[in-house]
């Protein structure tokens, strides 16, 4: 945290119900901090629309800049928060702080992939003689000219103006909560950033510089995206079930690289490559190639922990293999994506092999556990799978087995699917898998976060303990149970943890964090379509703040253990999968 502050924070609003509410959180926000801030409602004139009022940032950031020219003066947009103030950021001697544009890595600083040097969103301007000059010349290019274009235009011009004197300072993007890769080093996020979905309605409609490189792919990409909105909302469906059904979501989202980066990460494929082909003698060699050519970065040394999960299914001593989808990413494994190969495998002596539930499958395969019912193929064999959003269309001839529970179900009947009356997420299954006998417990509280939830600075209970999320390889997933059932009950913001401690029938609080509600991808109704897939009562997370001090876990928290029963009829749902792909 900062010490010897010396700056204001500065937005404005405008007066509808939208922003002023997140007018009102933010100041409530900034009052929490301690921090002085100017926010300021202005009001929106006839015939002005959402560029216009962008626009206004421009001069009304350099007159809180004239008005408090011995402090540091940080602008944020209104729907965003400030979690804390590091000292790196808020004690800057650079002339600008801020992110780069898109929130990205320092791999890809420059103009030949992003148009605009800086993120918009949250700028800091210091007190030095340049950082003013650089704002103030901002507003004296937007007060003559007569272009349609929002405020990042006019500062993008500024900084192209003055940059070859200033310093500057980019702030890493894990410091922005869902950006970035969240490791043990990784300093905590301070920002949350918010959309209004303005942005994307006035693209093409005001004057914005360009991007030096542009691909085809890209191009590509953004029609798809245009072409999506303007649908209507079956067609918008439709659309969305044939680029995931034919591989073309995963053609359109790849990126290209320079030719050294792209060498890197060609050495680094090849890893990946063979740990997915099962092919233990190329697996180890590429293995030490990439590691004596190069220091690897966190993403890298996630990259190959997560190959060595990826062999250990494909190496098997099978002469027969079956393909299997789940959803390997963010690397090195997320537990409960994982939890799919690992229970699928119990059930066969096969080579499992990892089918990208984003690319073509040329053959017919499993997809199991996990929010990945939009990527069913119609040669796949659905066993347990589940939606996180009920706004979609799933393919309806793919064969199947069980589903996650009757939201989904219904999903494939409106489809134009088969009724599906075999529900249960195999994710129950894992105290099957990993018998633990539950002692004596050790008097304390395991949190386990959901990883989009990694970076969010919270502060922790006195009993409580942290365990990592970020597993794939069956022993450290072994590990992770194993140690749940030793505290005397869990609280977790990831939806498999709290279905594992109803598998082993731990006290578990099912929790999100305020203000951050909506980081876990779907509308929530996973949640309760797990719950009455197996039996219980329809469940959804607890908001809870950041001060985890002051929340009463006794009464959030459940204690249920799934049946025998159901449990049989989860595992009989996998075996009959597999008979599908002999």
């Amino acid at each position: 945290m900062s010490s010897n502050l010396n700056v204001v924070i500065c937005s404005f609003y405008t007066a509808d119900d939208y922003y002023r509410a997140h007018g009102a959180r933010l100041a409530k926000n900034l009052e929490d901090l301690g921090v002085e801030y100017v926010l300021r409602e202005i009001e929106k004139q006839d015939g002005e629309d959402w560029a216009d009022i962008c626009r206004k940032k421009v001069g009304f950031l350099a007159d809180v800049c004239a008005a408090h020219p011995d402090k540091k003066v940080f602008w944020v947009d209104v729907d965003c928060m400030i979690l804390e103030l590091p000292d790196y950021v808020f004690n800057s001697t650079a002339d600008i702080i801020g992110f780069q544009r898109g929130y990205s890595s320092p791999r890809t600083i420059g103009y030949d992939r992003r148009a605009r040097f800086w993120e918009p969103s949250f700028w800091g301007v210091n007190t030095t003689p340049l950082a003013r000059k650089m704002i103030a010349e901002a507003y004296e290019l937007e007060k003559v000219s007569t272009i349609k274009a929002t405020d990042d235009y006019f500062m993008e011009e500024a900084w192209r103006a003055n940059c070859d004197n200033m310093t500057f300072q980019m702030i890493p993007s894990n410091a922005v909560v869902g950006m970035g890769s969240v490791n043990s080093d990784s300093r905590s996020a301070f920002f949350k950033f918010g959309s209004s979905g303005n942005v994307g309605e006035f693209k093409g409609k005001v004057e914005q510089h360009s991007a030096i490189q542009g691909g085809l792919r890209k191009r590509a990409l953004k029609f798809a995206k245009k072409l999506e909105t303007k649908l209507p909302d079956r067609a918008s469906k439709r659309l969305r079930l044939i680029a995931d059904t034919f591989g073309v979501t995963g053609v359109l989202t790849a990126s290209k690289l320079n030719p050294e980066s792209q060498e890197r990460k060609n050495n680094l494929n090849a890893v990946i490559d063979a740990a997915q082909a099962g092919e233990t003698d190329k697996f180890e060699s590429a293995k030490e190639l990439f590691e004596e050519k190069y220091l690897a970065t966190q993403p890298e040394v996630n990259t190959i922990s997560v190959a060595k999960s990826f062999h250990f299914y494909a190496a098997k001593e099978s002469p027969k293999s079956i393909g299997l989808v789940w959803w390997a990413k963010p690397f090195p494994g997320n537990f409960g994506d994982w939890l799919s190969p690992l229970i699928v495998s119990q059930y066969t002596d096969k080579k499992i092999f990892f089918q990208s539930p984003v690319k073509i499958a040329s053959r017919k395969h499993m997809i199991g556990l996990g929010s990945i019912g939009r990527f069913i193929k119609p040669n796949s064999v659905v066993v347990g799978t589940g939606i996180s959003t009920d706004e979609l269309t799933l393919a309806k001839g793919a064969t199947y087995v069980s589903v996650r529970g009757p939201v989904t179900a219904r999903v494939v009947r409106e489809s134009g699917g088969p009724a599906v009356d075999s529900f249960g997420d195999p994710g129950v299954l894992i105290s099957r898998i990993f018998p633990v006998e539950r002692k004596a417990t050790n008097g304390k509280i395991a949190l386990v976060r959901h990883f989009s939830h990694k970076a969010i600075p919270l502060i922790l209970d006195t009993a409580m303990e942290e365990l990592d999320i970020y597993v794939s390889h069956p022993d450290d997933i072994r590990t992770l149970v194993t140690s749940l059932n030793q505290y005397d009950r869990v609280v977790t913001s990831a939806m498999h943890i709290f279905i594992s401690c109803q598998s082993y029938g731990i006290p578990c609080a099912l929790i999100t964090f305020e203000g951050f509600e909506d980081s876990v991808h779907g509308n929530g109704i996973k949640y309760g379509d797990y719950a009455q897939g197996v039996g219980l009562d329809s469940i959804s997370p607890i908001p809870v703040g950041l001060n985890l001090n002051n929340v009463d876990f006794d009464n959030i928290t459940t204690e249920h253990k799934i049946s025998e029963t159901k449990l049989n009829e989860v595992e009989a749902a996998i075996i009959k999968g597999l008979t599908h792909l002999q």
